[in-house]
């Protein structure tokens, strides 16, 4: 009897992505191919190896026992299938990332551009979103999770980039009509414009006290760092904001900090990546110019894209209006 193999690369690819339709989506095959590999299998094996249900996907004992024998194996195999292939093309092919809103703007056009400009082989396909993503999920190379506390243990490589600094912004106006506020205390009555997940802002003291203020009914809320950075600019609430992307606003005299003798929690950037024992060429090539960049914004040695001229001066007149 022959043993087809694809069948049992197909199950343990099944169990590694959760369910059938995510193991589709991310080999680009219809989910009937993978179900009859599945059941095929079981013929063949003449045990059941998966418990199906409409919501999700549970290995029987013979299944876990069958995963655990032959998933590394087969990852290995795809691995080093896609390495040698990688290794022939060099950094080509398509870059697939997932980013938030504001780390994109701000630091990955950059590396997009300077990645397509280098390696005329290479597209990349970058989605931005809000949501926490796990990269093997869509058939990610890598996704970007801006956090404030550390990322718990998982299946995937979690890479740190960067920690951000970040301060509190209001425009010169509303903080003359707040009287500037020179406590927290002050703060917390100002309208504020928040994070789509912001349920209180920490602020440390220079003595070390850390100090909350609550965000019961903010004026805004959008996970849109651009839409609050709009709004703050025309007078209508107070944001939080990493120090790089208000740069070009501050300059142009739109936005002040407050209550700059307090930190705020920095935001925590970490690339997501599918676990791997061997990078792909595109991926290590893609960090290393980030890191590279990131760091070189953050010490203000390389202006950031944010908001160019024309759009400082829009969201100016905006405000001027009121």
């Amino acid at each position: 009897m022959t043993t087809n193999w694809d069948d049992y690369d197909l199950f343990c690819y099944v169990v590694e992505h959760g369910n059938f339709s995510a193991a589709a989506r991310s080999l680009d095959r219809p989910k009937s191919s993978l179900s009859a590999a599945v059941i095929r299998l079981e013929t063949a094996l003449q045990v059941r190896l998966l418990e199906r249900t409409t919501r999700k996907l549970r290995m029987t004992e013979a299944g876990e026992a069958l995963f655990h024998g032959m998933g590394p194996l087969f990852a290995s195999l795809r691995e080093a299938h896609r390495a040698a292939i990688e290794q022939r093309q060099g950094v080509s092919g398509t870059l697939r990332i997932a980013s938030p809103y504001e780390f994109a703007a701000e630091h990955l056009a950059q590396v997009v551009c300077a990645m397509m400009g280098k390696y005329r082989q290479l597209n990349i396909e970058l989605n931005v979103h809000h949501a926490s993503i796990n990269p093997l999920d869509q058939g990610y190379d890598m996704a970007f999770a801006m956090l404030e506390s550390s990322l718990p243990a998982s299946t995937i490589v979690v890479r740190r980039i960067v920690s951000l600094e970040r301060k509190l912004y209001a425009a010169p106006g509303l903080l003359q009509a707040h009287h500037f506020p020179s406590t927290p205390r002050q703060l917390a009555q100002m309208p504020m414009l928040v994070g789509l997940n912001d349920t209180e802002w920490r602020l440390r003291s220079p003595d070390g006290n850390t100090e909350r203020i609550p965000l019961q009914s903010p004026r805004l809320v959008s996970g849109n760092a651009d839409v609050r950075l709009q709004a703050a600019i025309a007078g209508l609430g107070v944001m939080r904001v990493t120090n790089t992307f208000a740069a070009p606003a501050i300059r142009a005299g739109l936005l002040q900090p407050l209550l700059t003798d307090y930190s705020c929690d920095p935001l925590r950037v970490y690339a997501l990546l599918p676990a791997k024992r061997l990078m792909p060429e595109k991926v290590r090539v893609f960090l290393d110019i980030l890191e590279t960049q990131v760091q070189e914004n953050v010490a203000g040695r390389a202006a950031p894209p944010g908001w160019t001229n024309r759009r400082l001066m829009d969201a100016a007149s905006m405000g001027n209006k009121e």
